[in-house]
């Protein structure tokens, strides 16, 4: 068989693998507990203790039935509106800083952090992303730590955590949605977004328990685990990036330090910096797409008593 024919007949293995999936899961769709979204156009499903919206169900599903880990990839996981857009951010930077060390051309000056680093249970699902496809070991995702794929858990790959303050999260969340959402959808009240909110009621809640399992898991597989926390790294984001840098197995050299490396990711990565450059003031995310958002819905400017800026 010529190497043509083979992979002809492996795409149709794959395919044949993924419409299996899908017949299955509409045949159990209908049993999940279910519940109204925050945004009525949406419901919630139930799964392995999660709630999730279908799209993102249907890819948790697929993701852990066919996607494979690789020993070199680095898991990015958070809450939804936990700091994933800046830990993508400076995440990317460490990686790729060989590859750009000219940051005035750096493509995080053009490109929003969300555009490069894959979501694990969006794009695998849509085929974005397999485990050929990846130009960087980098995924991230929002799903907790026991729903991972196994290859995820066991495979020995890196896996980052950033927990940030609930209460900043539910305000910073209410934001994100008033600007991602149509203009015509009809929203929930305060008092009942954040009733929800506290009883897990939501895309991807409850919180607690996601910042527990990640947090447990990580007590017992400290050397390739690493919790990080949104309030202490905006606070002095120096020590924090370092150890990131170390953890995902990209440390600063002695001479990268004396020649400020680090803090110049840190200040390509910094919120104001990235606010203010015209791709996530003007740009949208992913305008091919069934729900493409402007990019500034990333990029709220208001300020918290609580914990800083959301």
């Amino acid at each position: 068989m010529d190497s043509i024919s083979k992979s002809l007949e492996q795409d149709e293995d794959e395919e044949q693998s993924f419409q299996k999936t899908y017949q299955s899961f509409e045949e159990f769709l209908s049993r999940l507990p279910r519940q109204c979204c925050w945004i009525p156009r949406f419901d919630l499903y139930l799964y392995q203790g999660c709630w999730y919206r279908l799209f993102f169900l249907q890819g948790v599903i697929a993701a852990q039935q066919h996607f494979e880990a690789q020993l070199t990839d680095i898991f990015l996981c958070s809450a939804p509106k936990s700091g994933t857009t800046w830990l993508k951010a400076l995440a990317f930077a460490m990686v790729t800083r060989k590859k750009y060390s000219d940051l005035s051309s750096h493509p995080l000056l053009s490109t929003m952090p969300h555009e490069c680093i894959p979501i694990l249970e969006a794009d695998f699902i849509s085929k974005k992303l397999t485990n050929q496809t990846t130009k960087l070991p980098l995924l991230s995702t929002h799903i907790p730590y026991h729903s991972l794929p196994k290859s995820i858990i066991s495979g020995g790959c890196k896996i980052v955590y950033i927990f940030r303050d609930p209460r900043d999260a539910f305000v910073s969340l209410l934001h994100f949605l008033s600007r991602a959402t149509p203009k015509d959808a009809i929203y929930i009240s305060l008092e009942e977004a954040l009733e929800l909110f506290c009883k897990g009621v939501y895309s991807y809640g409850p919180y607690w328990d996601r910042v527990l399992s990640f947090w447990k898991a990580r007590k017992q597989a400290s050397q390739r685990m690493l919790f990080l926390v949104y309030e202490e790294i905006r606070k002095d984001p120096l020590p924090s990036v370092k150890n990131l840098a170390d953890i995902i197995g990209h440390p600063f050299s002695v001479e990268e330090e004396n020649e400020g490396v680090l803090q110049k990711i840190v200040g390509l990565c910094s919120f104001e910096n990235l606010s203010d450059l015209d791709v996530n003031k003007k740009g949208k995310f992913r305008p091919e797409s069934a729900f493409p958002m402007d990019n500034n819905a990333f990029f709220a400017t208001a300020r918290l008593e609580i914990g800083g800026v959301i």
